[in-house]
């Protein structure tokens, strides 16, 4: 399996997983299934934002750009911080700024889901909703955003792993084990 803990447990703090990951790596697919297989509230951060704004995230990019949107992903983060025993499923950008960074690791367990770039691209290019891949080359873009996005879903990550060739199952028993490690078993 291709799991490796990027930072070790610490110590004991709010009971909830957080999903960080590109586009199209599975956080919100996974993390559905993680909740269900851990009887916890799942909630998707991006679902959270449309809701907030009463529009889809395409709208909220085209009538705020990407800075009014990333202003929505701060506040609905923040707002995160009193839950417990939950699955959160963050944007792929939700790391991009250092106050984020703070509250998704105060918020508990963080899974990084990353996948190989071609990956990546067949199952984002199934949804023709993505702001940021709006362009003439989207495996470029995707190349740019993880080179530049890689460095911070590593600063928050408890545990990487690569979906390439996990399938759901995997990917969610691989998680279910280092959650109970990291919850159950620490020093």
């Amino acid at each position: 399996m291709n799991l490796s803990h990027a930072t070790p447990p610490v110590a004991a703090g709010p009971t909830n997983v957080v999903m960080v990951g590109m586009m199209g790596c599975g956080k919100s697919a996974v993390g559905r299934k993680l909740a269900e297989s851990l009887k916890l509230t799942f909630v998707d951060v991006d679902q959270l934002i449309i809701e907030d704004a009463g529009r889809s995230i395409p709208e909220i990019f085209k009538d705020e750009g990407e800075a009014g949107f990333r202003n929505r992903e701060r506040r609905i983060l923040e707002s995160l911080r009193a839950l417990s025993y939950h699955v959160i499923a963050t944007g792929g950008g939700a790391v991009l700024t250092a106050e984020n960074r703070r509250v998704i690791r105060s918020l508990g367990y963080v899974a990084w889901l990353t996948a190989s770039i071609d990956t990546l691209l067949f199952r984002v290019s199934q949804n023709r909703e993505r702001p940021l891949m709006q362009t003439a080359d989207p495996r470029a873009r995707l190349e740019e955003l993880m080179e530049q996005r890689k460095p911070y879903y590593r600063e928050v990550a408890n545990i990487v792993i690569d979906t390439t060739e996990l399938s759901m199952c995997e990917t969610v028993h691989g998680l279910v084990e280092s959650i109970n490690y990291y919850y159950g078993c620490r020093p």
